[in-house]
């Protein structure tokens, strides 16, 4: 006999409720612990289309290639007359220092992981992790300044433009939080063909650009009255050439603005095409088509850098550099307007203004593919943080803040972003040093490690001279180290494992005749005697009321990496003294033991009893043991994970303790 339940009367009823559909709307990808999501730098999708080098250049490009909105203003005013002899300095670092690093990073994080990830393989445990927090807090001040600044330059350029409002003017903060709000409207609709559009906004404002420094050259030197007062101004003001070239050393710091966009590059690299016959260990083609991408970008750069440095420097008057000037963070813009007209200077401020903003996008769908990568895996993050709409809002909310402190100025927030991108710059020097050393590449070694020495002077010199952004950065820093530990301390309880794997000896341990449960006693695996395995089976008769009939396993969880959190455990079947053992490494002791036991009830389908003894020590010293060195209390934790992970009791694995 059928029965029929009567359906509601009234049909809103089986719709869920608005809040119910903002928060599945709000935390759409929860389950997708990898972070992937849409965006540019962001698109992880195996199966995604990949794209030839040079396309994949133009998405970097946004980043990199928009600095040129703001670098030779904000050259021009931190060094002056001496701009174009610091900017040949930059262009040195960039070509014979940042490229040889990055073009070797490449090669080995061709998932996109970068320099960071290199650092975390080379340096384990919870030192390597710490690093990696105080790298991602530099990375965060990196790629939240690229947005704020690239919105307030943006900024810029629409106020600046003589057929905008007046009632604009003086708008700077409020203008670039419709930006930063215009830009988070995008990530949170969804963002979809990213290396399209940059590609249509790469050429046309590299197409632009050309046009302007063609004609700023052409109005240099057709104006040697003008190239005449700088070489005087430059010689009068620091003596002897040699001296002028010393001197531009020493502030070449100051413009190192110019090298952002490596780091950018290096997290693209999976949507570079791939070569027939290649295999996801040894991708040759993208690994080659990155390089040429790093390559082609960093000349393209420096052209214009060298190019650049010298006609705004030689064309515009000083006193336009300095705040409040129509230079003031759009040199380039200015001579548009000034010798091209107004028509073509306003088609290269829309075009400025596009790719400076899409540059924002950028640095966001970095953070969102950032955050995602590390910290979950670390079990350092909130369960929301594996969703991208919750960390756009997050990531937006910190750009207002951001904004509204620097008051939407260019120029106070270029000392925070160089600050994050000459560290990221040197953790990659001395990633790729490290490297070279460990495979005793003696040359290699030696040249990375002078390259490094550069870096790490470019930083602390930067550091003194602008210490608002080491300031940021710490803000940062403590806020991801407070946020990752106190996550880490409320997802102790979880299972860490992703996967359990029983080898075929395993499986046969459990295969044979068992009288009602499978009986299991923990065990350390400091003392693998057979008087030590004797001992603990009688204690657990004598105590645990363990029937002396049985035969039972032996479960020994060795302890590697207490600093990781998610894992895979491989459970391997071994005989030692004619005892059966199941021998499994894993992070966490209490954590590993439940992932076992339930996996063991889910694959045989008969439920686990696990015999412990009570653990000895102070309990306060065992609950840090167990979250910092993964042992600790371990009968106690075992159940309450079990408690935590199973919520029916009768299909949860039984503990007895004695």
């Amino acid at each position: 006999m059928t029965t029929m339940s009567r359906p509601p009367a009234d049909p809103s009823e089986l719709r869920p409720s608005a809040g119910a559909r903002f928060r599945s709307w709000l935390l759409f990808g929860l389950q997708d612990s990898k972070g992937t999501h849409q965006g540019p730098g962001g698109l992880t999708d195996v199966h995604a289309r990949k794209h030839s080098w040079w396309q994949v250049m133009c998405l970097t490009g946004v980043d990199y290639f928009s600095t040129l909105g703001y670098q030779p203003a904000i050259a021009a005013l931190a060094a002056g007359v001496i701009s174009p002899l610091a900017t040949l300095v930059l262009v040195a670092v960039t070509l014979l220092g940042a490229l040889p690093v990055y073009r070797r990073v490449a090669g080995e994080s061709h998932r996109g992981e970068g320099s960071i990830a290199m650092l975390e393989r080379l340096l384990p445990r919870w030192g390597g992790k710490l690093i990696v927090l105080v790298l991602l807090g530099f990375a965060a001040t990196d790629f939240m300044i690229t947005m704020t600044l690239s919105a307030a330059d943006a900024t810029a350029h629409v106020i600046q433009n003589p057929l905008v409002p007046g009632w604009l003017q003086g708008q700077n903060v409020l203008v670039t939080l419709f930006l930063l709000a215009l830009l988070a409207a995008v990530f949170l609709r969804g963002f979809k063909e990213a290396i399209g559009v940059a590609v249509v906004l790469v050429a046309l404002y590299l197409s632009l650009n050309v046009v302007v420094v063609a004609v700023s050259i052409f109005e240099a030197m057709t104006h040697p009255v003008a190239v005449s007062d700088w070489w005087l101004a430059l010689t009068t003001s620091h003596g002897n050439p040699l001296l002028a070239v010393g001197i531009a050393l020493l502030v070449f710091p100051k413009l190192a603005l110019g090298l952002s966009g490596f780091e950018t590059g290096v997290a693209v690299m999976p949507q570079v095409r791939s070569r027939a016959g290649d295999t996801d260990e040894r991708p040759v083609g993208r690994i080659q088509g990155t390089r040429r991408l790093l390559t082609t970008a960093a000349i393209i750069m420096s052209s214009f850098l060298i190019t650049t440095s010298f006609t705004t420097v030689v064309l515009i008057p000083e006193h336009e550099f300095q705040p409040g000037g129509q230079a003031n963070g759009r040199a380039l813009a200015f001579i548009a307007h000034e010798y091209l007209g107004v028509g073509f200077g306003t088609v290269y401020d829309v075009s400025t203004i596009a790719i400076l903003w899409f540059a924002g996008a950028s640095a966001m769908a970095g953070l969102l593919n950032l955050v995602p990568r590390y910290l979950p895996r670390y079990g350092m993050a909130p369960e929301w943080a594996k969703a991208v709409r919750p960390l756009v809002l997050v990531f937006t909310m910190v750009g207002f803040l951001i904004t509204y402190i620097f008051d939407a100025d260019v120029d106070a927030q270029g000392g925070a972003y160089a600050t994050g991108v000459l560290v990221l710059m040197m953790s990659a020097a001395v990633a790729v040093t490290l490297s070279a050393r460990r495979q005793k590449q003696r040359k290699r070694t030696v040249g990375f490690g002078i390259i490094a020495v550069v870096f790490i002077y470019t930083t602390i010199a930067n550091i003194f001279e602008r210490p608002e952004g080491i300031r940021i950065a710490a803000v940062f820093i403590l806020g991801i180290i407070v946020v990752s530990l106190l996550s880490r301390i409320r997802r102790s309880f979880e299972l860490h494992a992703t996967h359990v794997h029983l080898d075929r000896e395993a499986l046969e341990f459990m295969s044979g005749e068992w009288e009602g449960p499978i009986r299991i006693i923990a065990h350390e695996p400091l003392r693998m005697t057979a008087q030590a395995y004797r001992d603990k089976l009688n204690s657990a008769i004598e105590v645990s009321h363990l029937p002396v009939a049985e035969e039972p396993l032996f479960l020994e969880v060795i302890v590697d990496d207490s600093s990781d959190f998610e894992t895979e455990l491989a459970v391997h079947g071994i005989t030692r003294h004619g005892y059966r053992i199941l021998e499994v490494h894993g992070p966490v002791v209490p954590n590993t033991i439940a992932s076992v036991l339930l996996h063991i009830r889910d694959v045989t389908g008969m439920m686990p009893h696990i015999y412990f003894r009570w653990t000895e020590g102070n309990p306060v010293i065992n609950l840090l043991k167990f979250l910092f060195l993964g042992e600790g209390e371990i009968a106690p934790v075992t159940r309450e994970v079990l408690r935590e992970a199973e919520p029916d009791v009768t299909r949860r694995p039984w503990v007895h303790v004695g």
